[in-house]
């Protein structure tokens, strides 16, 4: 089969494209959709987001098909002659042909009315540049000027252009050129790869939203190793998080030397992406080690040691969720506690898993729990497969134990029965420092299993401490 007869297939079977050609054709202009629509035909992946660019007015051509369509929502944005049109749970971008130029301080380019041949030249990629025309009398017909569909068929990214120039006047593209790759398991080319490298100090002129965007795509992809090798190999990475490539490297003393943390890190993300797609989870996965530069020690006794790394690591994320514009909000929390707690569970792997010691993991990681289980699991990454089974066999033990004390004492989440208000009645006392101590011996009486999580269990302990401590009398 064609490739003509393949995206004349694929858009009959799509009903937006009878309006958007009867449109088209009402209003005479030549209109095509185009990027990553197209490229996904190929690909056989299913996208709900079209590109229409069309040599003329791209704000008129949305506005009748929205009438068209009736119920379909429309913005325009007048001041980049561009529309966005959603009908239903498709997403349809509308733009006139255009030609772009850069200056060198700004990735914002200046745009003016161009051909289609100017539109497709200033697109990222050339698998971003197949364009399918959408009117009738040449409904189907496949535009590949820059040769794309072979490089799709080999898997490859290359440059329209000049990569040196692409990524000068954009230098996002760079991280879409590695997002790409992680995301479909393409390589880069050799001069496009090589170019990224050359130009990777212009990111600094990126906002760091648009930074962050590219990464969230990276770390949600199949494998995110490829994606952050890349960024380590083209120098994009030291720009964007030196944290993650100060883990890099094996430092040797006395002929004993450590593991490479980079790229344990970088198989701890893979192991937890073959398990969860959740996004933060996966944030938590490739920034809980970077404590570990900090803390680095030799002794001759033990060798390496990176004692505190998780408390150091978790005491770095504001300053990172800062800089690179994240939300400081529940996610960030998230991504503190997983980190912070990262090293409990494999320590209760280690030893004779006690309740108390459930109780407050329990408590401690709340709701997270599970998630912070997985990351734990992922975290083994030993060559040593006998050495990976009993880690995992003993993990299954503390799972196994997390799910009989929950169900026994009901600690996840747990407030004491009695609050504060309540034990200022029963002593007549007033806010203070000794109710607060009351309050916190309580709460660790049920943590240690002195007392079960009940009422009346509860009083009966405040009233005899308060007695032991001389706040009310014997």
């Amino acid at each position: 089969m064609s490739s003509i007869q393949i995206s004349r297939e694929k858009l009959q079977t799509n009903p937006i494209f009878r309006v958007l050609t009867s449109t088209s054709d009402t209003l005479g202009v030549d209109a095509y959709v185009i990027g990553g629509f197209v490229r996904d035909i190929f690909l056989h992946r299913l996208s709900k987001d079209i590109d229409v660019v069309c040599v003329g007015n791209g704000i008129s051509l949305a506005k009748e098909v929205a009438k068209s369509l009736g119920s379909a929502s429309l913005i325009l944005f007048k001041n980049y002659g561009t529309a966005q049109l959603k009908y239903r749970d498709i997403a349809i971008e509308f733009v006139g042909a255009r030609k772009e130029s850069y200056s060198w301080a700004f990735r914002n380019p200046i745009v003016e009315e161009g051909s289609l041949e100017d539109d497709i030249k200033r697109r990222d990629f050339t698998i971003n540049t197949l364009a399918i025309c959408i009117n009738q009398n040449r409904f189907g017909e496949l535009i590949d000027i820059f040769d794309g569909l072979t490089d799709l068929e080999e898997c490859s990214i290359r440059t329209p252009l000049d990569p040196d120039i692409t990524f000068s006047d954009d230098p996002l593209r760079m991280l879409r050129a590695i997002r790409f790759a992680s995301q479909l398991g393409f390589f880069i080319e050799s001069k496009t790869f090589e170019s990224i490298g050359n130009n990777c100090n212009r990111i600094n002129i990126v906002s760091r939203e648009r930074i962050v965007d590219e990464l969230n795509k990276i770390i949600l992809s199949p494998r995110p190793s490829v994606g952050f090798e890349l960024l380590e190999k083209t120098g994009l990475l030291r720009l964007i998080l030196p944290e993650l490539t100060a883990l890099k490297g094996i430092e040797t003393r006395e002929g004993i030397g450590h593991k490479d943390n980079f790229n344990h890190t970088l198989a701890v993300v893979d192991n937890l992406a073959k398990v969860s797609n959740k996004l933060w989870l996966r944030w938590a996965a490739l920034l809980h080690d970077i404590g570990k530069p900090l803390v680095k020690r030799f002794n001759y006794r033990c060798g390496w040691t990176f004692h505190g790394h998780e408390c150091k690591g978790a005491e770095m994320l504001k300053k990172i969720f800062r800089r690179m514009r994240m939300p400081i909000n529940n996610n960030l929390q998230y991504v503190e506690k997983l980190v912070f707690l990262h090293m409990r569970p494999i320590v209760l792997s280690d030893n004779e898993v006690t309740d108390s010691a459930i109780r407050r993991l329990l408590f401690e990681a709340s709701d997270d729990i599970d998630d912070l289980m997985m990351l734990c699991e992922a975290d083994i990454t030993s060559k040593n497969l006998g050495k990976v089974k009993q880690f995992l066999y003993n993990f299954k033990l503390v799972r196994n134990k997390l799910k009989s004390i929950e169900e026994k004492d009901r600690v996840r989440n747990f407030q004491p029965p009695i609050d504060g208000v309540e034990i200022m009645k029963m002593f007549s006392l007033p806010a203070s420092k000794k109710i607060g101590e009351l309050k916190l011996a309580l709460k660790e009486a049920i943590l240690d299993g002195e007392i079960p999580n009940e009422y009346e269990a509860a009083h009966n302990y405040l009233i005899n401490l308060a007695k032991q401590r001389g706040i009310v009398e014997d």
